[in-house]
């Protein structure tokens, strides 16, 4: 199956740093943008798990790579993919683009834990979850 597509954006001047490029601390809200609408790009949404399956995810690790630098202007696509299922967890792996040119700028890979609100624990991912998952299923690239 595809990438699904997440996100799309634009970098301003205000994102900008003292050497003149988009800061690393920017790339986080675009990606964290994107995380919420992954959900519902599968067909999951957060509503749904928890009135469903009485549970929600929580983000137990973000690793961001920064590959090319970003400056005002640049208009950026992020997409996104499972990377990963486990039995209480699940890995995201998203790309940020440069939606006109396609061209890499950063990769930011998400763990995902599912978590039951009433006890505050992590709680096993239930079935119907894992077999929508498993559609969106890819290596990362």
């Amino acid at each position: 199956m595809a990438r699904l597509e997440l996100f799309r954006g634009v970098v301003h001047p205000w994102h900008h740093d003292h050497f003149g490029h988009m800061n690393v601390r920017h790339y986080a809200p675009f990606f964290d943008d994107a995380t919420y609408h992954i959900w519902t790009c599968m067909g999951l949404s957060y509503a749904e798990m928890m009135a469903e399956h009485g549970v929600h995810c929580v983000t137990a690790q973000a690793t961001t790579g920064f590959v090319k630098e970003l400056v005002a202007g640049d208009l950026i696509l992020i997409d996104g993919a499972v990377s990963r299922l486990g039995t209480r967890s699940c890995g995201f792996h998203l790309r940020m683009l440069h939606a006109e040119t396609g061209v890499l700028h950063a990769t930011y890979d998400l763990v995902e834990v599912f978590f039951d609100p009433v006890t505050r624990a992590s709680a096993p991912m239930p079935e119907a979850v894992r077999d929508r998952l498993e559609q969106f299923l890819q290596d990362a690239d």
